[in-house]
């Protein structure tokens, strides 16, 4: 990540950290929600978008894994062509995953 030009982001993830830190799934990064896009533009983060074909990707995937949010993730990297960058080993039957 660190020679990486841009770092992209999907908004799904900005969704999933805000609802851990409203249910008290992850209370060390309630202080941080209202500034995610701000940290991530200061990281050279940028967000991308959900889009149409990415959610029907999702639910369309031929990949056992019922997680919603990584079925999205998985979705958006694999029609982006780029790798995901997660410690999940999850993602490797569905997409290159960097870590």
């Amino acid at each position: 990540m660190a020679e990486a030009q841009t770092i992209l982001v999907s908004a799904i993830s900005f969704f999933e950290i805000a609802q851990k830190a409203r249910l008290g799934k992850w209370p060390q990064m309630a202080a941080y929600v209202d500034r995610l896009p701000a940290l991530l533009a200061s990281q050279r983060g940028v967000a991308t978008s959900l889009e149409v074909a990415d959610c029907l990707m999702a639910g369309m995937m031929d990949w056992p894994h019922r997680d919603p949010f990584d079925r999205f993730l998985a979705a958006s990297a694999l029609r982006r062509r780029i790798p995901i960058v997660s410690a999940d080993a999850t993602f490797d039957a569905a997409v290159a995953r960097i870590w």
